[in-house]
């Protein structure tokens, strides 16, 4: 059986080097393929953290009457950290928020100086709230008008809940996130399956070449598995050398981008995103080479040539 297995493999390496134009002309095509995986790969991670930045711009804001006791607003702070909804609740006190209030209008000199002859901050206390999904505002907001014992009485501290002024943004926002996970899963799958096909056809166009080969050994009693066998070692080796190739060619491509789309994707560094994740990168990469070569040579040596 081991003397079968090593024929086998001779052979495999044999079929890869005899026929040179034939073999580079499937490692390129599985390389495109796996180009391909790698960049939906990247597409997935630029659209996850464009994603998580629209996520975090979404917030509600509760805005406390002026006479609101801190102690009190603190202990809805604390309630509303509970939920599971909750992903983060900040504290502005009166002296932030009239401080954030001088800084926008800076150049409003008429506001400030009506705001100077006060004879106190108007401003109340406010918590902005962020939801870990724009969809769970609702329910905060709702929890946060029926509340009525949050004042310790019969009247309620807060003075106004912004979510329903912004709820038309926020409901639109989360239609795009959801429209914008279904499309990229959908391209995402179409190219795949559109460079596997690709590659599919040049593999069998590359077994093709060797059917009188096949024929021959046919005739003089070759087992099918031994017949198999050196087309799946080849398949193998083509990707093996296409994921080598796909990965060197990432190396520098992810270099001259990274600065730009950690620009433009919320921080995201391309490049530094590839040297973190260079392993799994990999794994991705060398895997499907290696299943896609072996596998398509497998089932074009079964279906297309009737062995």
């Amino acid at each position: 059986m081991w003397t079968s297995v090593k024929r086998v493999i001779k052979a495999g390496l044999v079929n890869f080097y005899r026929d040179g134009f034939v073999s580079l002309a499937s490692v390129l095509i599985i390389t495109v393929t796996l180009f391909v995986i790698g960049s939906v790969v990247f597409l997935s991670a630029t659209l996850q953290a464009s994603l998580a930045d629209l996520r975090s711009k979404v917030d509600v804001n509760v805005y406390f009457i002026s006479a609101a006791r801190e102690e009190d607003i603190l202990a809805l702070a604390g309630s509303l950290r509970t939920l599971p909804e909750v992903k983060e609740v900040e504290y502005i006190s009166r002296a932030q928020a009239l401080l954030n209030f001088k800084k926008r209008h800076e150049h409003d000199a008429l506001t400030l100086q009506a705001l100077s002859e006060l004879p106190d901050n108007p401003l109340g206390a406010v918590l902005n709230v962020r939801a870990k999904e724009p969809s769970q505002y609702e329910g905060i907001a709702n929890l946060l008008k029926s509340d009525t014992a949050l004042g310790g009485g019969t009247k309620s501290i807060i003075d106004s809940v912004n979510y329903y002024d912004n709820k038309a943004a926020i409901d639109k926002l989360s239609g795009i996130i959801r429209a914008t996970e279904r499309l990229g899963l959908a391209l995402a799958l179409f190219l795949v399956i559109v460079s596997i096909t690709i590659a599919f056809s040049t593999i069998r166009l590359a077994i093709y070449t060797s059917r009188e080969e096949i024929g021959v050994m046919r005739l003089v009693g070759a087992s099918n598995r031994f017949i198999r066998g050196p087309f799946v070692i080849s398949g193998i080796l083509y990707g093996v050398a296409s994921s080598l190739l796909t990965l060197a060619l990432f190396f520098p491509l992810t270099y001259y981008l990274g600065d730009s789309t950690e620009a433009f994707f919320s921080g995201l560094n391309l490049f530094r995103y590839y040297l973190a994740h260079f392993g799994e990168f990999s794994l991705i990469i060398a895997g499907s080479g290696i299943v896609l070569g072996a596998v398509s040579s497998f089932l074009a040596v079964r279906r297309y040539l009737n062995v």
